[in-house]
């Protein structure tokens, strides 16, 4: 970039030297003739008119408002000159606002009916959400209910029904309602039919109910936990039974427990088991189970019974009591000779009869009465003689399914008990029910 010249100082002539004086002009003015001339109306320069520029529709740059031929002053109101107003700046708004003004009146008439339509949609929404929760609210109050059910109201539009004090659909939820000694997972019903008593929603007093239907379920995971302090856990088995396997302390020691409960229905409001095929496993060595006679007693798993045949000592104390030894098959002088012969201990216990005829065996009074012997085959005596003393009703109690609809809950009735994967279900009827005052 090349420097600016440098302008030098203008020097004085001498004054004695004789010669005229030499005038010098000021470089700065020189700049100055070369600008633009100055508008008082645009002292900026950037071509700007002001607003009475604009007003005039024809006046010139740079007159003064109100200067006109044969004017001699320049009042407001005189010749030419208008009186200042400042700048319109609504204009622009009252343009916006005629853009609406091309809008037909049906469309302006339908844009405030869908607005008025959806402000009484959210009205209609809104009460039905208030009455669902002081319906909510007043179930949980009447029947006692430890948690509060999930009330659902169908119908469009809710005010409507409620003008006629009568209501479609009404779709109730309620989990864990407690019958007997067991507690409902969850209790679904449909009512539909409402009458209504009183207003909703502030001064509700009942209602009476056209029909009904839902179903109920009975957990396994809530029968586990309910009825386990013995551990035991339920699974499905069949449309109708139920399988229970668990542990069970006797006499110190943990027993297995297997058993089947079979559902069925006890009257219109309940269910009823019954319990078969139960046993009780000292595991590895003999299975207990209850009851009377023939199946009932002590008896040997078949591994068991094999270990025996092939221990001689163990087969021996076996043989050396005469009521196991006759089940068993074997004469008395038989007994009497394996218990000192191996030969013939070798020839009883290598019969193929030998093994499926101590399964039959039935140990209960020969391990009671004989202590040592149980100890030699592996059950504990203690363990054993608290076997025998375990009845089944005490035993069935830990696997009781049954239950009864609250009574509360009048006018209902069970049907199509059935077992599912997840638990017990049975359909719920009923028609002409009542809640609250119903006049």
């Amino acid at each position: 970039m090349r420097s600016p010249a440098r302008i030098s100082s203008p020097q004085p002539s001498h004054p004695h030297s004789g010669s005229p004086p030499v005038h010098y002009s000021n470089p700065y003015e020189e700049l100055a003739e070369l600008a633009d001339p100055y508008d008082p109306d645009d002292p900026l320069g950037l071509g700007l008119a002001s607003d009475n520029d604009d007003a005039d529709g024809g006046g010139h740059r740079g007159e003064p408002v109100g200067s006109g031929s044969g004017s001699g002053s320049g009042s407001e109101g005189d010749g030419d000159g208008a009186a200042w107003s400042p700048p319109n700046h609504r204009r622009s708004s009252r343009r916006r606002r005629g853009r609406f003004r091309g809008i037909p009146l049906t469309a302006k008439a339908l844009i405030g009916l869908l607005v008025l339509g959806l402000l009484l949609v959210l009205g209609d929404r809104c009460a039905v959400m208030y009455s669902e929760r002081k319906a909510e609210q007043e179930l949980q109050k009447k029947l006692d209910l430890a948690t509060a059910p999930n009330v659902t109201i169908h119908g469009f539009p809710f005010l409507t029904q409620v003008l006629g004090k009568e209501l479609q659909q009404v779709d109730i939820a309620v989990p864990d309602v407690a019958a007997d000694r067991v507690s409902l997972a969850e209790v679904r019903a449909q009512a539909q039919d409402i009458r209504i008593v009183g207003d909703l929603p502030s001064s509700f007093r009942g209602a009476t109910v056209g029909r009904m239907k839902g179903d109920v379920l009975l957990s396994f995971e809530d029968l586990s936990r309910e009825l386990g302090a013995s551990q035991v856990r339920f699974k499905a088995l069949g449309p109708s039974s139920v399988r229970a396997d668990g542990k069970l302390p006797v006499a110190g020691q943990q027993v297995s427990l297997h058993a089947q409960a079979h559902i069925q229905r006890q009257g219109d409001r309940g269910i009823s088991t019954s319990v078969t095929e139960m046993r009780l496993d000292i595991p590895g060595i003999a299975t207990y189970r209850p009851g009377p006679e023939p199946r009932a007693g002590l008896y040997l798993h078949k591994k068991a019974a094999r270990q025996i045949s092939e221990d001689s000592e163990k087969a021996r104390a076996l043989l050396s009591i005469p009521s196991v030894a006759e089940k068993l098959g074997v004469s008395p002088a038989e007994a009497g000779q394996a218990r000192n012969d191996d030969q013939m201990l070798d020839r009883i216990t290598g019969s193929p009869r030998f093994v499926p005829a101590l399964l039959a065996v039935n140990l209960v009074q020969a391990a009671n009465d004989h202590p040592q012997l149980a100890r030699k085959l592996g059950i504990d005596p203690t363990v054993a003689a608290a076997l025998t003393r375990m009845k089944v009703p005490e035993l069935t109690d830990k696997l009781e399914l049954s239950f009864q609809l609250p009574q509360k809950a009048k006018g209902i009735k069970l049907a199509n008990i059935g077992v599912s994967p997840e638990g017990i279900r049975a359909d719920l009827t009923g028609a002409g029910l009542s809640f609250g005052k119903t006049r």
